[in-house]
């Protein structure tokens, strides 16, 4: 059947056909089995994926929340505990506003009525202040100052001592 290791030229035109038309008869295309399992499949990956994306959104303000309440615990206790450890006029009496604050001890029980001059993106956040002893803590006369900021279910709370020096 070969001639000089060759197919002779009808040999090689019937194999050829012979092959075209085993890939005609060959599937082309997916079944409808196939295709409903890859759209399952898929459904199955998308819903994950925009669940992750819905959890990932809701919680995406949270980190600012917590920043600005730790921020503005933080500016309240500076600004307390930038303040005399006794009251410099002798007399132990709350003064009538925050500019008169001379002494720690005039901001202990204050909440957010003291703080009119806050932005109104900040009038959402609850604002307590209490001072304590802290003498026992430190070992010297000290006073504890702790301010609570909170904001839905965000808490930060920070304390600072007051020493007599």
């Amino acid at each position: 059947m070969f001639i000089d290791g060759h197919y002779p030229f009808f040999m090689n035109f019937m194999s050829s056909r012979h092959q075209a038309c085993r890939k005609i008869n060959a599937q082309l295309g997916l079944t409808l089995i196939e295709m409903v399992i890859f759209i399952v499949v898929v459904s199955v990956g998308v819903t994950g994926i925009l669940s992750v994306m819905n959890v990932t959104t809701q919680h995406s303000a949270d980190p600012l929340v917590r920043k600005q309440a730790a921020a503005l615990a933080d500016s309240i206790l500076e600004e307390i505990l930038l303040k005399n450890y006794d009251d410099p006029d002798g007399v132990a009496v709350t003064e009538a506003s925050r500019d008169l604050y001379d002494d720690v001890d005039d901001y202990n029980g204050k909440s957010n009525a003291v703080f009119t001059d806050l932005p109104g993106e900040l009038a959402a956040y609850v604002i307590g202040i209490a001072v304590t002893d802290g003498t026992a803590t430190l070992g010297v006369a000290a006073k504890k100052v702790t301010v609570t900021v909170s904001n839905g279910a965000e808490t930060i709370s920070m304390t600072g001592y007051r020493a007599n020096y």
